[in-house]
């Protein structure tokens, strides 16, 4: 059985406090792991030197990120004392996480090209200035005023010095968004999710493989305790999980939090009674990745045909079943946990017992939502005909295929669908795409038929990574005058 250490300045360190993960399907043991206690987590990020990425150029930390992207998917790297290939990777991180193998090829590749394409990333982080600066300290910016060119003197400091993630355990691809602070220079220390090491340990052996100085990276699997004591200990972080999880944390600036995304498919007056047309790209929305991201649409808006359109997606998700996750047809992952999804079901159940909202899928389906099967434990695509949008299914997100489908004057969607990650708005109505324009509601707007789930790396779509580990000082150079 693999043991997966703690990287203590990149080194490996086995403790004595260790848990096993299983196999989701089989209940086998697939790996030990070790365990930090928040005693350690505090010493040792006291102990990072905060400057060990400012010997290189990012230019030269580009080509590793570049480097890196390549071993990601191709190299046998190092997992303890054991030795890890591509295919045994993707082979483990279905085993503990219950994702389909498809997708977790399908996350690889966008960690690979995270890494490969982080210039264009770092640039619209930057919003496109010279990156030399960031080795420089200051340099100069040259931009149109009217009909004559204005030169500005730009300076940055980090104040981001050590960046900490607190990682989760529901899809991979969520890994990109903390992978340009090792080109940014910020020292990094990760806490995994519990059934998901594999993706963040792989990440960091690929960097070191690449030339990363390896005491510029941190890896401590640890409790809940642990996890608090790493956001409180760095200077900047990210924050991955439900609610209950971020939301004691939601006003410390120095946390980044990635929690429930309430995505979101708009339809406009002018487009709504051709909604057949936007099928396809609504249940993509819904339904890709097996409904796992933050990015997933859980909520479909318009100003009519509500009905109609909840029946047509319910129709259409009804045929998903539970596979096995080596069956390349596998659509849905299986809860590693049962007792989670059997939470999520009574969650569901117990908002659909009063009134004004109905499981559509189940009158197609005929059977249940919960699917048991020996150790796995599904939820089968559920797509809920809201009646009332103040309903307490509205507006819910969950780890599996879930939309609800409400009606709602277009006037009026912008400030009622409430905080919103990404919103495809499928218009060309002007008044309503101003309205999202102006939304402090929307963090990402796709204007068209975009599927909430296409990103462009380019553009941050939840927080902007530059602008929380950096801030921008006024400088006055004579020697520029």
């Amino acid at each position: 059985m693999i043991h997966i250490p703690i990287l203590r300045q990149g080194l490996p360190y086995e403790s004595i406090d260790q848990i096993e993960i299983a196999h989701h399907a089989t209940g086998g043991p697939v790996a030990r792991i070790s365990q930090a206690n928040s005693g350690m987590v505090v010493r040792d990020v006291r102990r990072m030197a905060d400057d060990v990425l400012e010997q290189f150029r990012v230019d030269e930390l580009l080509a590793m990120c570049r480097k890196a992207a390549d071993l990601f998917v191709s190299a046998t790297l190092p997992v303890g004392d054991a030795e890890q290939s591509f295919d045994d990777y993707i082979r483990d991180l279905s085993a503990t996480t219950g994702m389909p193998i498809t997708y977790c090829r399908t996350n690889a590749e966008k960690i690979r090209r995270v890494m490969a394409d982080m210039e264009t990333i770092l640039r619209g982080l930057t919003r496109g200035f010279d990156l030399s600066i960031l080795d420089r300290g200051f340099g100069a910016m040259t931009g149109k005023r009217g009909s004559t060119s204005a030169t500005a003197l730009l300076s940055f400091f980090r104040e981001g010095r050590i960046f900490g993630a607190v990682l989760p355990s529901n899809s991979p691809g969520v890994h990109g968004l903390w992978i340009p602070a090792i080109a940014l220079k910020a020292p990094i220390v990760l806490k995994p999710g519990r059934e998901e090491p594999w993706t963040p340990y792989r990440i960091i052996e690929a960097l070191a493989a690449a030339g990363v100085p390896r005491e510029a990276m941190g890896f401590y699997p640890t409790d809940h305790a642990g996890a608090g004591e790493l956001l409180r200990s760095v200077d900047r972080s990210m924050l991955f999980g439900g609610g209950s999880t971020t939301d004691p944390w939601r006003d410390d600036p120095r946390v980044e939090i990635h929690g429930p995304g309430f995505s979101k498919v708009v339809l406009g007056d002018d487009t709504v009674d051709d909604w057949e047309q936007h099928l396809d790209l609504i249940e993509s929305s819904i339904a890709a990745n097996g409904g796992r991201s933050c990015i997933n649409a859980s909520g479909v808006w318009t100003p009519r045909h509500g009905q109609a359109i909840a029946d047509a997606l319910a129709q259409r998700l009804s045929s998903v079943t539970a596979l096995p996750a080596d069956d390349p047809k596998a659509s849905i992952a299986a809860f590693a946990n049962p007792a989670m999804a059997e939470a999520i079901n009574a969650v569901i159940d117990n908002d659909l017992g009063g009134e004004g909202a109905t499981d559509v899928t189940l009158q197609h389906r005929g059977s249940q939502r919960l699917v048991v099967e020996g150790r796995c434990a599904y939820l089968l695509p559920t797509i809920t005909w809201c009646e009332d949008r103040g309903h307490p299914l509205a507006n819910r997100e969950f780890l599996f295929p879930y939309a609800s489908v409400v009606e709602c004057p277009t006037s009026q969607i912008p400030d009622a669908i409430g905080p919103t990650l990404v919103v495809t708005a499928i218009t060309n109505d002007e008044g309503l795409r101003r309205g999202l324009m102006a939304s402090s509601n929307v963090d990402r707007l796709n204007l068209g038929s975009i599927p909430t789930w296409q990103l462009s790396w380019d553009q941050p779509h939840e927080g902007n990574l530059f602008e929380h580990l950096y801030r921008q000082r006024a400088l006055q150079n004579e020697s520029a005058a």
